[in-house]
């Protein structure tokens, strides 16, 4: 059985370990001990924890103080807290003002499943996109989670990261994470995927079944959603001639926008966004919103599929077609 792991675990004890080595590191939270895994974290540094309840525009301007006094704070949240109820203080106090804060926006897309569109994060990258001068990594396994940090940690400047919860196994490592950089984690001539987060393991998946009938697709891992590596991108959509662009993010503004903005700029490439629909998602566990929403290996194989047939590929009915 594949072990799977879980990136908050990953990013909690990689920043004790930053700590250790930087004492300029600080932990500030919205009441999110648990939830962001953090409690190594306070029982290490106590001192060095600012948690400032259930408020998170204050929480996200305190951060911003303890920046301007020399601090590196990291911040913690769910995703769906942080971004929109505190949007116009990272706007201005972060981002705006080039601050040395951390967002560290956990639980985002559907993770919080059951809990529904109050607790969903599926606009969380469209938001963040729009602001100048904010880096925004999602790293899709517990490496790439700590690599990512490393990387927040040492840049001078506002990063955002987006850390899932949802468990899952480690990615093949092929160069590993890198600001600015996509990897990629399979080669293929006939159809680009791009992906990140948790569902680039179903599009591992999704790859080996478009295998099975003769579709050999090269998968692009953007961990890095800012900056974007565009020269992957193009160089990816000349190859193939097709994109598909896989997320747990509302169409609109996410991957699937970045990637079209790209190759509509550049270059004439069909580009497919499997992802959620411009609407508040249904409820149910992670793998029921999954399953819903066409976000599982199966699924993408067919649509990808299909996608190729429609825009004049050819079908030798080796899958089965949806």
């Amino acid at each position: 059985m594949t072990e799977l792991f879980d990136c908050r675990h990953a990013f909690s004890s990689k920043l004790v370990e930053l700590a250790h080595k930087d004492d300029r590191i600080v932990l500030v939270l919205n009441d999110c001990l648990s939830s962001s895994d953090s409690l190594a974290f306070l029982n290490t540094f106590p001192e060095r924890v600012f948690d400032l309840g259930i408020a998170e525009q204050n929480m996200v301007g305190v951060a911003a103080g303890l920046a301007n006094g020399g601090y590196i704070p990291f911040v913690c949240a769910a995703s769906c807290f942080l971004t929109a109820r505190a949007f116009e203080q990272i706007k201005i106090d972060i981002a705006y003002s080039q601050a040395n804060v951390k967002l560290c926006a956990f639980s985002a897309g559907i993770a919080y499943g059951a809990l529904g569109p109050t607790h969903h994060s599926t606009e969380d990258l469209a938001l963040m996109r729009t602001l100048p001068g904010l880096s925004i990594y999602a790293p899709g396994d517990s490496l790439e989670t700590e690599r990512a940090l490393e990387f927040a940690h040492d840049l001078h400047g506002p990063t955002f990261l987006r850390i899932n919860r949802i468990t899952v196994p480690h990615l093949p490592q092929t160069g590993g994470f890198e600001p600015g950089k996509a990897s990629t984690l399979r080669d293929g001539e006939d159809v680009t995927l791009i992906s990140y987060g948790p569902l680039l393991h179903e599009v591992i998946q999704a790859a080996e079944i478009l295998a099975e009938s003769g579709v050999e697709a090269h998968i692009l891992n953007m961990a890095s959603i800012s900056p974007l590596d565009e020269a992957a991108i193009v160089q990816s959509a000349n190859r193939t001639k097709i994109v598909v662009v896989v997320e747990d993010h509302q169409r609109t503004g996410g991957l699937f926008s970045a990637v079209a903005e790209v190759l509509c700029n550049i270059k004439s490439t069909p580009v497919l966004p499997i992802n959620i629909p411009n609407e508040f998602s249904v409820i149910g566990s992670p793998q029921q919103i999954f399953e819903h929403y066409g976000l599982i290996a199966s699924a993408i194989a067919v649509k990808t599929k299909n996608f190729i047939i429609k825009i004049g590929g050819s079908d030798d009915g080796s899958v089965t077609l949806k």
